[in-house]
């Protein structure tokens, strides 16, 4: 994933642009939906005029305010997409690692491992470099777990967001 970015993306771009921001919404890993807030950021690059390349991370943290506690589910994704001067909005594959609480029809517990899926992102500026970052996840749990043996998660996350361009 670290080497991709390197390879597809252009040594000449028309313009960089860095982003961040925290978000807040919930995670569903099986039968129950949590709470979750946490960091993201991410790099684009415009390929064309309105056509970029971004690389995102979004560490979601699920507080220990729950049944179950805390648990922590990162995801680093890769897309295409689609700028206009106020805002982008994006979709492609994502890796994740996890580590958290969930429940399947007959048990809950604590899941760990790795998981693929996709990702989109809507962001909209509204004042200058300070907008609205909207995000979901889908991925794919597998493995050999008795809470979830294979089940896909869910992250729904909205929050601000700040930006800063290169051109």
């Amino acid at each position: 994933m670290v080497v991709f970015p390197l390879v597809v993306v252009p040594a000449q771009g028309e313009a960089s642009e860095l982003s961040a921001g925290v978000s807040f919404g919930w995670v569903q890993a099986g039968t129950a939906q949590r709470l979750a807030m946490g960091p993201h950021a991410g790099m684009s690059w415009r390929i064309e005029r309105d056509l970029l390349f971004k690389v995102h991370d979004q560490c979601s943290v699920v507080p220990p305010i729950q049944v179950g506690g805390a648990g922590v589910y990162n995801h680093t994704s890769v897309a295409i997409g689609y700028a206009w001067e106020s805002g982008d909005v994006s979709a492609g594959p994502s890796a994740a690692v996890y580590l958290m609480p969930a429940c399947g029809s007959t048990l809950c517990g604590r899941i760990a491992g790795m998981a693929v899926g996709g990702h989109t992102r809507i962001n909209a500026y509204l004042a200058g470099p300070l907008g609205v970052s909207v995000s979901a996840n889908v991925d794919w749990i597998g493995g050999s777990s008795l809470v979830l043996p294979g089940h896909a998660s869910v992250i729904v996350v909205a929050g601000p967001v700040l930006r800063w361009s290169v051109k």
